[in-house]
């Protein structure tokens, strides 16, 4: 009977470190855009005021949520990005009060950049691509930039850059 247990404690135990390799806290490329989790103030060259985002992870760090708010409006949003180990592909959803709901796919480098693309329409309903970049442009600095293609991704012009300046770990 001792056996028995000590033989089902093991392989609950290979079953548990089974399960934690394989999860997302330890998929390298999951990791990938983990240097811009913490507490930010945000500001853009070209827009007036500041705004406050807090990045962190969720579902067992399988979800990576930026919750964001402006100073100088009422403009806020929830952003979710997540690594799919199925197809090596990194996906996002953009939410803003104002209505504006954004699904982009793309592909992230370990702790440096992210770009992510999804089609849109422009202001007059006609179909544009959409990306965005999220750059890690020092430690405690992350640049977002936000960009249009009218010709299907050969060129890109830049709609609005956020930078990100830490507050807090």
């Amino acid at each position: 009977m001792r056996s028995r247990i000590v033989l089902l404690s093991i392989a609950a135990g290979l079953c548990v470190r089974a399960a934690d390799m394989s999860s997302c806290a330890a998929t390298p490329a999951a990791r990938q855009l983990d240097y811009w989790v913490g507490d930010w103030s945000v500001s853009s060259p070209n827009a007036p005021g500041t705004g406050h985002s807090k990045v962190y992870l969720a579902l067992d760090r399988c979800l990576l949520v930026e919750s964001w708010k402006s100073d100088a409006s009422p403009h806020n949003g929830e952003n979710a990005i997540a690594y799919n180990a199925a197809d090596s592909t990194w996906y996002g959803l953009f939410v803003d009060n104002h209505g504006r709901v954004h699904s982009f796919k793309g592909a992230a480098t370990a702790g440096s950049a992210a770009a992510l693309q999804g089609p849109a329409l422009d202001e007059n309903g006609k179909p544009i691509l959409k990306r965005v970049r999220i750059v890690r442009a020092a430690a405690d600095k992350v640049e977002q930039i936000w960009e249009k293609s009218l010709d299907n991704g050969a060129t890109w012009v830049a709609e609005f850059r956020m930078e990100y300046a830490r507050t807090r770990p």
